[in-house]
């Protein structure tokens, strides 16, 4: 008896994707007839037989999304997911969750693992490595095979598809007015995302509103590095020798370091230092004191992302237009600024 071929070497054999085998072999008009023939062909020789559990047996699709996110310890990541599976469970979606851990390899691995017909599409935030290198065309060419994609809060500009995002830069721009506005003069800029797109935006966004108060930025006041260990070895000393009177930290550590060593440095919360940090996560009212926060509304992108994806997969929305959505954020002032 023979041995019943698989998807994976099938594609492996004739130098295609996973997902071109699957598509060619339910016939998709996506793909070429030569191709299709080529497939089918191959598949028919080597006993292929198609593993038709869980799929729809009306659109034979698998009612299941992927969804790849860059950090499973970042709490902001864990709200949009929450947000994903609320919209999937009332839609009749399953979910399946990759974590890429910031690596690019990673991420081109889960891309590629659930592309072979477990999933129908993907909402994924792109990994630190990915960004860096500027590579995206694992992106481009799960699109290309006919997987929708979207992405939220790091996007890729030059990738086409529905995109999620905040208004990094407006946020910036109005937390930063907050401190001038509080009688912050001397503001400093910290960062441990600077390789990261949300983490540039911010950073203009904070250069954007001390500029338009006539001054030049103060670069003695900014440290924008590309992760924590940087973070932590250029912050040594920083209060002592610049004595800020403000902060506007554009991510976690950054937050949270800056309030630690305010307080061991002797200044008052908020009446010496006023602090504002970006994502609004458990940690900060739990802080002591309690810190002020750009809330990025992780649900809300999590449920607008599901419905796009969903959208697009049921065709309720043009397969060849691309939206990107904002959605706002909001100032929560808790006890490290003065309203």
């Amino acid at each position: 008896m023979k041995s019943k071929a698989t998807l994976k070497q099938i594609a492996k054999e004739l130098g295609v994707s996973v997902s071109t085998v699957s598509k060619a072999l339910n016939d998709s008009p996506e793909i070429s007839e030569p191709t299709k023939n080529r497939v089918q062909e191959y598949a028919k020789l080597k006993n292929y037989k198609p593993n038709v559990i869980g799929l729809s047996l009306k659109n034979r699709r698998t009612k299941t999304i992927g969804v790849i996110i860059p950090n499973i310890l970042n709490s902001f990541f864990a709200k949009v997911f929450s947000g994903i599976e609320k919209v999937a469970d009332e839609k009749g979606y399953k979910v399946i969750t990759c974590i890429s851990n910031e690596s690019l390899e990673k991420e081109i691995n889960a891309l590629e693992m659930l592309s072979n017909g477990t999933i129908d599409g993907f909402i994924l935030s792109v990994a630190e490595e990915s960004q860096k290198a500027q590579e995206y065309n694992h992106f481009k060419n799960i699109i290309n095979e006919g997987t929708p994609i979207v992405m939220f809060d790091r996007i890729a500009d030059e990738v086409n598809c529905d995109k999620v995002i905040v208004d990094d830069f407006e946020s910036a721009v109005n937390a930063t007015e907050h401190l001038i506005k509080s009688g912050c003069r001397k503001i400093a800029l910290l960062s441990a995302i600077d390789n990261l797109s949300v983490g540039k935006l911010r950073a203009k966004g904070f250069y954007k509103a001390i500029e338009n108060k006539g001054v030049k930025v103060d670069e003695n006041l900014v440290i924008l590095t590309n992760n924590n260990e940087e973070f932590n070895e250029k912050i040594a000393g920083f209060f002592i020798k610049n004595k800020p009177d403000g902060v506007f930290a554009l991510d976690e550590h950054a937050s949270v370091t800056a309030m630690k060593l305010g307080i061991q440095n002797g200044y008052k919360i908020p009446k010496d230092l006023s602090i504002i940090g970006f994502a609004d996560g458990v940690w900060s009212r739990r802080l002591t004191p309690s810190l002020s926060t750009v809330s990025q509304h992780g649900p809300e992108i999590g449920e607008v992302a599901a419905n796009l994806l969903i959208d697009k997969l049921e065709k309720k929305s043009e397969s060849n237009k691309f939206e990107t959505h904002v959605v706002k954020t909001e100032l929560r002032h808790r006890d490290s600024t003065i309203r």
